[in-house]
């Protein structure tokens, strides 16, 4: 436990730029530890002597500054001698830049701060601490401006400021100080651009071949006071970035030379691109004078799939990046317009996919910290994003005033869940069953209709319904009321598994969870299995989330989805809601092959019509572009949105064939079923209990062979689907089917 002397500290005079503060100290004698720790009210950037103190970037992250502020703890024995200087750049970062719809600056205070405590052990015993307080000095730093939303302006002509001033104490708590294990965000790799060349409005274009985001990194020497201007877009169109889906955000970075030999990297902010456009650049600008570096919050790669369908692969491999460009921070909708929001209902269908892909457990959990925080402030209510800057502004034109909305407020149940699930720990539902069940008991006693229905008030619904139109995304074929019902369903079953995990009595939410079903299968299911509203989303809901279970109208429901996937062509038919469940539905109710049709469907709407445009991650909206080149003309058009990537989770359970049993893989399924025409596949994972690997051959159709691999102490169910079941223990396992 660190006994703080430090105080928040903040430039007592106006500056024209980022400010950067400093302390000098006499070190007295040899030492043994020396330990900064580190937080701000923005984003900090720490010294010593000189050096970084980490590699980290955008510290502290975003967190519900109201009630906690995290800090690290670095060790900077090797970076201090007699004479030490510490220096601290302090940024906007989300504490004080653009967030939210409107754009609204300093959400959560108008002053820049500054938090650090260097704790020294000497060799011989003494310590010694020095704290930001009054007595450290502030100036100018060389970055005029720094917004996550409108980009990073750096003067290398001020590398020094020209003068130092003085500082005042912020009133701030100590007591909000959170040093909870937290994964930082970092720099993970860099890419050069695969081709360059001018555009007829004379800017350069830089196309790195893959939708990522960070900033671009260069070195680069020309006129004193001359500026380069980086502007970035996701998309071209009609040969030119296309800046309209950025909306407000103006995503620009500029660097104003020194006349010597510059190294340009705006750290202080992040964008969401594949085209970068420079203006100003001396000389001829090319591939090798640029790379983009990618940038997200840390956290290890588990989950692996690949198969035979080139086109496949890369939808998957869109997943993977949209989620890594969605993660710095907290997990957000999108990375580069003017939102960038931890939305709760994209988390809630996508969460299962990225508790595969990557260990996400570390960055999710303390998410949920953040979620439950503001459902304890809110009365109940689950925000539709977290940390929740919405409460601060209007909600967006057309739309009303924002109450608890179905599968977005069902992510306080869902993503525990999706934790335990991949993981076996069950500390994440203990930690959060309180948020759990406080949002089962508002919603039932707030949001229930006296039918038993959760039916109106605000929904998202099944947001992007394909038929949608594009000024309209939540103008859904699905009824509202069948949606919001039937995924509180779902919550309230989940609930109640994780109660007896727990130790708890379930007997409650099993009843409220019959009476839900019972409600649901009276007013919104006809006797020939006829969901109301009669939309795929509608049946995907009804018979995945558990209402038509042991049902007689079960097959007849299963039957009517699978006309409808076929009336459209084998077309999507889901928005958010209904896309993470409906090839599940398919082959549940034995229409393995209409699954598998949906799957590799490349007209629009599908998931493989953007890797036929060129995707390299997966869009907002099923036509973010349309098959002419043209961006979609609504205001809400993402090109790097995890949402519709939950189908992720079917390739890795059903294409794959590999699926938990028990959480945390102890004990799991291999069950692939071919279809589509694929040959093989093959699915790995990095389990809690060891490397874990499925890969099948086919012919025409049928399985050849399926190769698994079993951790020691976990055990696999096979099943083929050829009648002969079986259990494998630990090693290395060829079943041939039939056999």
């Amino acid at each position: 436990m660190v006994e703080w002397v430090a105080r928040m500290i903040t430039p007592d005079v106006e500056l024209d730029a980022a400010p950067l503060f400093r302390r000098a100290v006499e070190l007295a004698g040899e030492v043994g530890r020396a330990t900064l720790h580190l937080t701000a009210f923005g984003v900090v950037e720490a010294s010593v002597n000189g050096s970084p103190v980490s590699d980290e970037v955008l510290a502290p992250g975003w967190t519900s500054y109201e009630w906690r502020l995290r800090h690290r703890s670095h060790d900077v024995t090797h970076l201090v001698g007699p004479a030490t200087e510490i220096r601290l750049l302090v940024g906007s970062g989300w504490h004080r830049g653009r967030l939210g719809f409107h754009g609204n600056r300093n959400l959560y205070g108008a002053d820049p701060g500054a938090f650090a405590q260097l704790e020294v052990e000497y060799a011989d015993g003494r310590t010694e601490v020095i704290g930001t307080d009054a007595s450290w000095q502030s100036g100018a730093s060389g970055v005029l401006a720094d917004d996550l939303y409108d980009g990073q302006t750096v003067d290398a002509r001020r590398l020094e400021p020209t003068t130092w001033g003085p500082v005042r104490e912020l009133d701030f708590d100590t007591s909000l100080l959170d040093a909870s294990p937290h994964p930082a965000i970092r720099r993970h790799e860099s890419i050069r651009p695969e081709r360059v060349w001018t555009a007829p409005s004379g800017e350069v274009l830089l196309d790195f071949g893959q939708n990522l985001v960070g900033w671009l990194r260069f070195t680069v020497q020309g006129p004193a006071g001359s500026t380069i201007t980086v502007r970035h877009a996701e998309v071209l169109e009609h040969g030119e970035l296309c800046v309209r889906p950025l909306r407000t955000a103006q995503a620009t970075d500029r660097l104003v030379l020194s006349g010597g030999t510059d190294v340009f990297e705006p750290t202080m902010t992040t964008h969401g691109f594949r085209y970068a456009g420079v203006t100003g650049w001396p000389g001829e600008l090319r591939a090798a004078d640029v790379e983009a570096v990618v940038v997200h919050t840390e956290q290890e790669r588990t989950g692996r799939f690949a198969c035979s369908d080139e086109r496949v692969n890369r939808l998957h491999e869109n997943a993977v990046w949209t989620w890594r460009g969605n993660s710095v921070g907290v997990p957000t909708d999108c990375p580069q317009r003017d939102e960038r929001l931890g939305w709760t209902g994209d988390l809630a269908v996508f969460a299962p996919s990225a508790a595969f892909l990557f260990d996400v457990g570390p960055f999710l959990r303390q998410w949920l910290v953040d979620l439950a925080l503001e459902q304890q402030h809110a009365e109940g209510r689950v925000p539709l994003c977290a940390p929740d800057c919405l409460k601060f502004e209007e909600p967006p034109e057309g739309l009303p005033p924002m109450d608890a909305s179905a599968i977005w407020a069902d992510a306080s149940v869902w993503v525990p869940w999706a934790l335990w699930t991949a993981y076996g720990d069950a500390g994440v539902l203990r930690d959060h069953w309180p948020s759990m069940l406080a949002h089962v008991e508002r919603t039932r006693d707030q949001l229930l209709s006296e039918r038993g229905l959760w039916e109106g008030g605000f929904q998202f619904g099944d947001w992007l319904d394909p038929s949608a139109p594009p000024d309209q995304p939540g103008r859904s074929r699905a009824d509202t009321g069948v949606v919001a019902t039937a995924v509180f369903h779902r919550s309230v079953v989940l609930a109640a598994r994780s109660a007896e995990v727990l130790g708890h009595d379930r007997t409650e939410l099993d009843d409220l969870a019959r009476d839900l079903r019972g409600a649901f299968l009276r007013h919104y299911v006809d006797e020939r299995g006829r969901v109301h509203s009669d939309c795929p989303t509608a049946y995907a809901l009804a018979l995945e989330l558990g209402l038509l279970d042991g049902d007689p109208r079960r097959g007849m429901a299963g039957d009517r989805l699978a006309e409808l996937v076929r009336e459209e062509g084998h077309h999507i038919g889901t928005g958010f809601a209904g896309t993470a469940f409906v090839l599940d539905a398919l082959v549940g109710t034995g229409h393995l092959d209409d699954a598998y049709a949906l799957l590799t469907q490349t007209g629009c709407p599908s998931w493989l019509y953007p890797v036929t445009m060129g995707a390299t991650t997966v869009w907002e909206r099923w036509d973010s572009m349309l098959p002419d080149g043209s961006v979609n003309p609504g205001t809400m058009t993402s090109f790097n949105h995890y949402a519709l990537a939950s189908v992720a989770d079917w390739l890795h359970r059903t294409v794959g064939g590999l699926a938990p049993l028990e959480p945390g893989y102890r004990r799991f399924r291999v069950a692939p079923r071919p279809g589509g025409g694929l040959t093989w596949a093959e699915t790995s994972l990095d389990s809690p209990h060891g490397p874990i690997r499925v890969a099948w051959t086919a012919a025409a159709g049928v399985l050849a062979t399926v190769d698994v691999t079993v951790p020691v102490g976990c055990e696999a169910e096979v099943d083929l689907g050829d009648g002969r079941p079986s259990v494998v223990g630990a090693g290395r396992h060829s079943v041939a089917y039939g056999r």
